[in-house]
C-alpha cells in the first residue's frame, strides 16, 4: 500500500511550492513507511509515500523515462510487468530499474493514453509528459486502488487519501450534503461523490487528462457480458477455477514474504489452497477470533492452516480493542 499525490497548476508560470507538497506527501506516510519521493518541475509537483514490495533497492519513485520527459508516482503493482518489460525492451525501450512502475512510463511512450489497455494489475497512477505539459490520472478496471482528486480555481490536486488533499489551503473542508444522506443510507459514499464538497473519486477504469486546455475524464474499459453463454455446470467450475488459480499467481509477484488472512470460509481458505500450489517455501497465515462464539470462526482457519501447512497467527478480539492499537 503506497501513496500517492500531486499538484498541477494551471498556470504555467506559478511554481508548485515545495512545502505545499511535502505536507500532501507527509499526510500519506502511513501508507509508504519504506521511503518518500518529490517531483517538482516548475506548475507540476507529484509526492509518492512507498511501500516496497517489487525492486526493493532501486524502485523508488517518482521514476521517469530515459530523457527524463516522463514522470510517474504508482499505487499498487502490475501484473503483467515482466511480459510488458520483454515487448517494450524489444521495442527498443531502456529500462533502468526492476521496478513494475517504471513500464507504465516505457508504455506510455509506446502507445500514448491507449497503455492503460495493456496494463494488467490494481494501480492508480499518475504520469506527467513534460513535452505535452499533460497530466494522465488513471485508476484500475475494478477501483482496487483509491484515487481522489479535485478541481480548484487555479490547480488540480489529486491523492490517494482525502487528508492529502485537505493538506492543501485552498480545498475546502465542508461536507457534501448530498454525500452525506447516501452515506447515512447505504453506509458508503458511491462514486463519484466523497464525504467533501468539491473532491471527487476518479471512476474505476475511467482516465483523467489535464492540460491548458482544460480536464477531460473517460472510460478506458467496459465489462462486457456474453449473456447466451450457458456453459455446463462443469465447465462453469473448471473455468473458475482456472481463474483463480491465475489470479492468485499474478498477485504473488513480490520480493518481500507473502501472507494471507485467513477466516476459515469457502474464499480464503481457497485463496491460501491455491497460494499453496504455486509457493513451495514459508506461508504466512493471519486471523482474527472473537469471545462470541457465534462469530468465532477461530476452529476453521486452524483447520484449513493445518491442511496447507502454513505459520499461522492469530488474534481475538475483545470489547477491549482498542489495546490493539499503536
Amino acid at each position: 500500500m503506497c501513496g500517492i499525490c500531486g499538484v498541477v497548476q494551471l498556470d504555467p508560470e506559478k511554481p508548485v511550492p515545495r512545502n505545499l507538497l511535502r505536507a500532501m506527501t507527509a499526510a500519506l506516510g502511513h501508507r509508504g513507511p519504506d521511503g518518500e519521493g518529490l517531483y517538482l518541475a516548475g506548475p507540476v509537483g507529484l509526492g509518492h509515500r512507498r511501500l516496497a514490495i517489487i525492486d526493493l533497492h532501486t524502485g523508488h519513485q517518482p521514476l521517469s523515462n530515459e530523457d527524463r520527459t516522463l514522470w510517474v508516482v504508482c499505487n499498487g503493482e502490475i501484473y503483467n510487468f515482466r511480459e510488458l518489460r520483454a515487448s517494450l525492451t524489444k521495442a527498443g525501450h531502456r529500462f533502468a530499474t526492476g521496478s513494475d512502475t517504471e513500464v507504465i512510463v516505457h508504455a506510455y511512450e509506446e502507445y500514448g493514453d491507449n497503455c492503460l489497455e495493456e496494463l494488467n494489475g490494481m494501480f492508480a497512477f499518475a504520469l506527467w509528459d513534460a513535452r505535452r505539459q499533460k497530466l494522465l490520472l488513471a485508476r484500475d478496471r475494478l477501483g482496487i486502488k483509491p484515487l481522489y482528486y479535485a478541481l480548484l480555481p487555479g490547480a488540480l490536486v489529486f491523492a490517494s487519501e482525502l487528508k492529502a488533499l485537505l493538506a492543501h489551503p485552498e480545498v475546502p473542508r465542508r461536507l457534501d450534503p448530498t454525500a452525506l444522506r447516501l452515506y447515512l443510507a447505504l453506509e458508503y459514499v458511491p462514486t463519484p461523490q466523497a464525504i467533501f464538497a468539491g473532491i471527487r473519486k476518479l471512476p474505476a477504469a475511467h482516465l483523467l487528462l489535464c492540460n491548458r486546455q482544460g480536464v477531460q475524464l473517460r472510460p478506458y474499459w467496459n465489462l462486457s457480458y456474453n449473456h447466451d453463454a450457458t456453459p455446463a455446470p462443469a465447465a462453469s467450475a473448471r473455468q473458475l477455477r482456472d481463474l483463480l488459480r491465475s489470479t492468485v499467481r499474478d498477485h504473488l509477484l513480490s520480493d518481500v514474504p507473502l501472507g494471507a488472512f485467513l477466516s476459515g470460509g469457502v474464499d480464503s481458505t481457497a485463496v491460501v489452497a491455491l497460494m499453496r500450489e504455486a509457493v513451495a517455501g514459508p506461508l504466512i497465515t493471519s486471523s482474527i477470533g472473537f469471545a462470541e462464539a457465534a462469530y468465532n470462526e477461530l476452529p476453521y482457519a486452524r483447520i484449513a492452516a493445518d491442511r496447507f501447512q502454513t505459520q499461522h497467527h492469530e488474534e481475538t478480539v475483545s470489547p477491549r480493542v482498542a489495546e490493539l492499537l499503536p
